[in-house]
């Protein structure tokens, strides 16, 4: 069941933030929102929306998440393009988690692309860090 509160961080509900998203009757409008969304997907399981919003040319067949992995909050540390006029964008984030009773973070600077009208994940601009 999906958490009432956003695990994106924003003030909304799940159901009101990234769900209507998950739920397929709206796509992210900026190249944020979807990396909000797409962190929401990691934390309440949804890997069918992180398949359906990943660019076509680097997404995976398919996508086994950890059930053990708790994805605890998110970091927007900076952003560049992705607007509603823009066609790329990178969002920079700090994602924290739990695992095997361990707390950790990665660290990425996503790259972004409008294909056919909507955001999707393209991949990581530099290498990711992840830390304990």
């Amino acid at each position: 069941m999906p958490p009432a509160s956003c695990p994106c961080g924003l003030a909304e509900s799940y159901a009101a933030c990234c769900g209507r998203f998950h739920d397929g009757g709206l796509a992210a409008p900026t190249a944020e929102l979807l990396m909000r969304s797409r962190f929401s997907a990691f934390a309440v399981g949804d890997a069918a929306y992180l398949l359906r919003t990943w660019h076509p040319d680097t997404r995976p067949r398919r996508l086994a998440l950890d059930p053990g992995q708790e994805w605890t909050r998110l970091e927007i540390l900076g952003r560049t393009g992705g607007g509603l006029l823009h066609a790329e964008g990178t969002v920079e984030f700090r994602a924290h988690y739990r695992h095997q009773g361990r707390d950790g973070f990665l660290e990425e600077n996503s790259r972004f692309r409008r294909d056919d009208g909507h955001w999707v994940y393209l991949d990581a601009e530099a290498s990711s860090a992840d830390r304990y």
